[in-house]
């Protein structure tokens, strides 16, 4: 795979130069008119989705604690949020002048330099005006999807800020900037959080993750390779962006090229090849004039992707509502299965210790009872955890209606708000063509 992708890669290389185009990002990210009507459809889906899981999803969780034992409760912050795009990398690769491409401007807060200078994760939103909004306050917003931030405490949450500012490019997209992925005992010891599951948190939230590396450093650390391996349920909303690469002559970045793939097949243990955007993201002038036929074009497939983000997030969201959906599901029918097993009057206690020491034989009996594939079930010890301080006496009986009315919100409720999407559009098939030749 290497070997056809820095063939690909010496191929582009070898075109002629042209001209960059004089508006940078707005040109690429807008969208006509047609597009932005098509948007709208979207986002009037993301409100047949929310009235869904409220309606119908909701109140099956509250009977059976989902929120309190699995996964928080879902908010109308978590439905109307905008697509979020998570910016990763080790200090110094320009994820902060990557969003100030985007913007074409400086965001408050905004430092740029060659030292570690982001140490805080940044959430750059829209705003009529530019403003700076600490962690703490950010995370008690209604309006604001973080309130989900507040489990990792204030030593966090004084880490965390929210740059607002009125840009265009915001009214449509929210981007996270992380502070760079300290070496050693640095990343460990210096932060007074877990950084990991910070970031994984975020990924969870992410419309797209986007991993830069810097043509000059591209050595994967332990502790970037541990926060790379937290993003293993999101592998598919992950991008790479080899930056910088205007600084390197051609053969160089043949060589850059091939050593990354040979690095990210390290990491991820998908068989597929990474998808590598090859340029540098910043407003200055490219340094290698040879090569900005292919800088400006890789430009533009990224700025592409980003654009269809409206889209993809309304899908991932139906999506993410039907893993939901379905692990709602399995946790009713293991709560109200507990219940069942009780005893009326006498040996509770010995009865429920007994259940919680054979929980791997209860899940057994679930599934074979009910027929339900094993990926729905939660993992079984953070389960046990979840429910042992519980009285399982006092557990809702097993509503059989209320399992039906979630087959029906599987089976079709959620095919038809996927049926008011409009076709794809012609570009498609091209663009996803490109990209597998691309890496």
């Amino acid at each position: 795979c290497v070997c056809l992708c820095v063939c690909v890669c010496v191929c582009v290389i070898k075109t002629g130069s042209a001209k960059r185009p004089t508006e940078v990002t707005m040109g690429w990210f807008g969208a006509p008119k047609e597009e932005q009507e098509k948007q709208q459809v979207y986002f009037s889906a993301i409100d047949g989705v929310k009235k869904l899981y409220l309606s119908k999803i909701l109140p099956i969780e509250k009977l059976y604690k989902y929120g309190d034992m699995q996964n928080n409760y879902l908010s109308d912050a978590d439905f109307d949020a905008k697509p979020q795009i998570l910016l990763l990398g080790q200090y110094s690769v320009g994820k902060t002048s990557f969003i100030r491409f985007l913007l074409e401007r400086d965001f408050p807060g905004m430092h740029i330099g060659p030292e570690p200078t982001t140490d805080r994760f940044w959430a750059v939103m829209h705003g009529s005006h530019d403003r700076i909004t600490p962690g703490n306050a950010l995370a008690v917003q209604a309006d604001k999807p973080f309130r989900g931030l507040t489990q990792f405490g204030t030593s966090f949450l004084s880490r965390l800020e929210c740059s607002q500012l009125d840009c265009p490019i915001l009214e449509s997209v929210t981007l996270i900037d992380t502070p760079g992925v300290l070496s050693g005992e640095k990343q460990r010891i210096g932060r007074s959080y877990d950084f990991v599951k910070v970031v994984e948190w975020f990924a969870n939230k992410a419309d797209i993750i986007i991993l830069l590396f810097d043509a000059h450093k591209l050595d994967i650390s332990d502790e970037f390779k541990r926060t790379i391996n937290a993003l293993k349920d999101n592998d598919d909303k992950v991008r790479v962006v080899l930056n910088k690469a205007d600084t390197v002559d051609d053969q160089q970045l043949m060589r850059v090229y091939g050593a990354l793939m040979w690095s990210l097949g390290k990491v991820f243990s998908t068989p597929e090849v990474k998808r590598v955007y090859i340029s540098s993201f910043w407003d200055k002038p490219f340094q290698n004039e040879h090569n900005k036929l292919l800088f400006e074009k890789e430009q533009e497939d990224l700025l592409r992707e980003l654009r269809d983000l409206p889209r993809n997030a309304a899908i991932r969201k139906i999506n993410e509502l039907v893993k939901r959906t379905r692990y709602v599901k399995v946790h009713a029918i293991l709560i109200g299965y507990l219940r069942g097993q009780m005893p009326s009057l006498f040996g509770k206690a010995s009865k429920q210790a007994e259940l919680l020491e054979k929980m791997d034989e209860v899940f057994r009996n679930v599934q074979r009872e009910f027929r339900l594939p094993f990926g729905d079930f939660p993992n079984l010890e953070a389960f046990r955890n979840s429910v042992k301080d519980y009285d399982f006496t006092k557990f809702p009986k097993l509503d059989l209606a209320s399992i039906e009315a979630m087959d029906k919100v599987l089976g079709t409720d959620i095919p038809l708000i996927m049926n008011q999407f409009p076709p794809e559009r012609d570009t498609v098939a091209p663009r996803s063509a490109a990209a597998a030749a691309g890496g």
